[in-house]
């Protein structure tokens, strides 16, 4: 009899155990859709705001924006200055707890900069535009509302959590060992790291991100003899710098392809002379018909899927560049501020097995690995190296980087929903 009373304690207590994960559940799902509305007003405010990424005071706007958000929630915010590499700065967040430490990332800045035409929040039924809503002022608000569902079901009270939101996520400033240290140091002290840049949705279903590509910058000049375009290809003035640049360019086309590999040319310019600005973003060029020209300049980037993939890349092109044709020059420069890549690790992947625990207790779909090659470059590759990374955590935008760029406002409640349980349970370990 007694034997019998054990278990049955046992299992009442077991029950108990299954039971309170599902009802702290429950709150975090159901504050989330009642606060809905809030966290479009929140998204608005955050559009209607300009943070293009060299707007430094309205990039200063938006984090003491967030600020305002995260402080009543227990977290000690700080502001990390960056005008030694010409950018406002980054907002770093952290809320002290018992579990392992969740870093969550996204960035204040949008591509729009205050000359923009694209300026202003528009909502339409469950659709809005407006400068940066899905990339990335869409993401930073499904984390504040998946902090706040998870502070009204309690769980907050207890995670470890650090949020870094950069200021300079779409046009870096420079040296990115500066511009990213805070965000790498954080990297390093986390135990999971989840990147809220848009989610991912093709006919009709989400997809995770466990895999970034890099990104490379690189500049090729050229040079030939100048002279009468009579002379061109002779012994005297060979090919000029415009013939070595297609060369090159071609064989780049024809030889370097391989599966998650990209090498666009971007800008390009020859004559005589040709020149290139001090930021590298705009080329000139003079010249006359009959001149052979003395000069080329192309600037372009390079993206690939790991590390091996990107230094196999650099050695082909240096090789094709090292190959001149008769009386010209060539040589090819890449950045030292690249993004790195972020690999689709074993780690990454685990996480997002987690992430799909959460959608079948929460009732919602699964979700795939989206295929690396046709996402950008993101933050989330400076903490790839030190973390396990689950990105595209934000909400669905579409069209980004355009005039008309727009937000599904549904998509919010599922995502913020996700992420409240998934942060508490990466955190505390029982929910």
């Amino acid at each position: 009899m007694r034997l019998l009373l054990v278990c049955a304690v046992l299992l009442t207590v077991c029950a108990s155990a299954q039971a309170q994960p599902r009802s702290v559940e429950k709150v975090m799902m159901q504050t989330v859709v009642d606060e809905h509305e809030r966290s479009i007003s929140l998204l608005e405010k955050l559009v209607n705001q300009n943070s293009g990424s060299l707007n430094v005071d309205g990039v200063k706007v938006v984090g003491e924006m967030m600020r305002a958000e995260l402080e009543p929630l227990g977290f000690n915010v700080r502001w990390a200055d960056m005008a030694e590499t010409g950018r406002a700065g980054h907002l770093i967040a952290t809320h002290a707890g018992k579990g392992k430490n969740v870093l969550l990332i996204g960035h204040l800045d949008t591509v729009f900069e205050p000359d923009s035409p694209f300026q202003k929040f528009v909502r339409d039924g469950k659709e809005a535009t407006g400068p940066g809503v899905g990339d990335d002022k869409g993401g930073i608000v499904v984390i504040v509302a998946a902090l706040r569902a998870m502070n009204a079901a309690g769980t907050l009270k207890d995670a470890n959590v650090t949020v870094v939101l950069t200021g300079d996520e779409e046009r870096p400033g420079a040296p990115l060992a500066i511009g990213r240290r805070d965000l790498i140091a954080a990297g390093k002290s986390a135990d999971y790291a989840l990147e809220y840049e848009g989610l991912i949705v093709d006919k009709g279903k989400d997809y995770a991100t466990v895999a970034r590509r890099g990104a490379a910058s690189w500049t090729l000049t050229t040079g030939g003899r100048t002279g009468h375009s009579s002379g061109v290809f002779n012994g005297t003035l060979g090919y000029g710098a415009i013939y070595e640049m297609a060369r090159i360019l071609d064989r780049f086309r024809k030889e370097l392809r391989e599966p998650n590999l990209t090498f666009n040319v971007g800008v390009i310019a020859g004559g005589t002379p040709a020149a290139i600005d001090a930021d590298g973003f705009r080329v000139t060029a003079s010249g006359k018909t009959n001149v052979v020209p003395e000069t080329a300049i192309a600037r372009g980037d390079l993206r690939a899927l790991t590390p091996e993939q990107e230094a196999r890349a650099r050695a082909k092109m240096q090789a094709i560049v090292a190959d001149h044709l008769r009386k010209t020059t060539a040589t090819l420069a890449f950045s030292d501020d690249g993004y790195s890549s972020m690999p689709p690790t074993k780690g990454n992947r685990a996480l997002l097995a987690k992430l799909n625990k959460v959608n079948r207790d929460l009732g919602l779909a699964e979700m795939g690995e989206w295929d690396p090659a046709k996402r950008g470059a993101a933050d989330s590759s400076f903490v790839a190296a030190d973390v396990d990374v689950l990105a595209g955590m934000g909400g669905a935008g579409f069209g980004s980087h355009a005039e008309g760029e727009r937000m599904d406002l549904d998509s919010l409640i599922r995502q913020a929903q996700r992420n409240a349980v998934l942060i508490s349970r990466l955190s505390l370990g029982k929910y």
